[in-house]
């Protein structure tokens, strides 16, 4: 059977576009037909549920029952690849969950695949969150994500303190997800749709749409160097099965 893929998405720090890159993500595993569900533990509201409905079911990341949902199926999903996007806050609190159920044991065996993508922030709290985050990596795929939302600057300032925290983590890879047009990304957020489905012209129900020429440019061009990102790690392959994953899918 194939092996189950888990991917957790999440800082503590809030504010990081933690839902953001976890759309990406889903997008990416469309264009290249990997069957993919997500939890959002950003309950009742949902933000990631309001643009991936189809795929996206909205837990509570700290409730046992809700935890079963998540990882009592993963051999049972349709879907090979799971990916939760963590709450603000909740990054830490929930990789103890993942330790206490004896998930992480499991992924150091081999029983399961898990990649946590860590969304930085750039002050020096982020860096700590790193220490803080890399007790729970033994058996992991760990990616420290720079997300530049808001033409952020990480560690400038300081880039040995920097260069010092990212060698305490064995393995570790970064991660830049480069700053998409500010009016495009407002296009996309009121038109609620995925950024794949943005591009494509279509609307909520995969109905023909009628955005702007120019700000689905921004986004296919953006949306292609985020997934330049997720080529050179090798995602695909991170989370493939025995049977190998189809071609990437038309987005025109």
């Amino acid at each position: 059977m194939a092996k189950p893929a888990v991917i957790v998405v999440g800082a503590d720090k809030g504010g990081v576009g933690k839902t953001t890159v976890s759309r990406t993500i889903l997008d990416y595993f469309s264009a290249n037909n990997v069957p993919t569900r997500a939890f959002d533990t950003e309950s009742p509201r949902g933000t990631l549920r309001r643009f991936h409905p189809d795929v996206t079911e909205i837990v509570d990341m700290t409730s046992t029952a809700d935890q079963m949902k998540i990882f009592d199926t993963l051999n049972t999903a349709k879907a090979s690849v799971t990916v939760i996007d963590v709450r603000a806050g909740l990054m830490s609190s929930a990789l103890a969950s993942l330790r206490d159920i004896g998930f992480l044991d499991a992924a150091k065996t081999g029983q399961i695949t898990f990649a946590v993508f860590h969304i930085l922030g750039p002050s020096i709290a982020s860096l700590d969150e790193i220490a803080e985050t890399a007790r729970f990596m033994s058996g992991a795929k760990y990616f420290l994500v720079k997300n530049f939302i808001n033409n952020t600057s990480f560690f400038e300032w300081d880039q040995a303190t920097y260069n010092a925290y990212f060698r305490k983590i064995k393995d570790a890879t970064e991660i830049t997800i480069p700053k998409l047009n500010e009016m495009a990304y407002e296009q996309v957020e009121v038109s609620s749709v995925p950024f794949l489905r943005f591009v494509a012209n279509k609307g909520p129900k995969n109905e023909a749409a009628n955005y702007s020429f120019v700000l689905r440019g921004y986004v296919r061009h953006w949306l292609a160097n985020v997934w330049s990102e997720y080529d050179r790690i090798k995602l695909t392959d991170i989370v493939a099965s025995k049977e190998k994953s189809g071609s990437r899918a038309s987005n025109k």
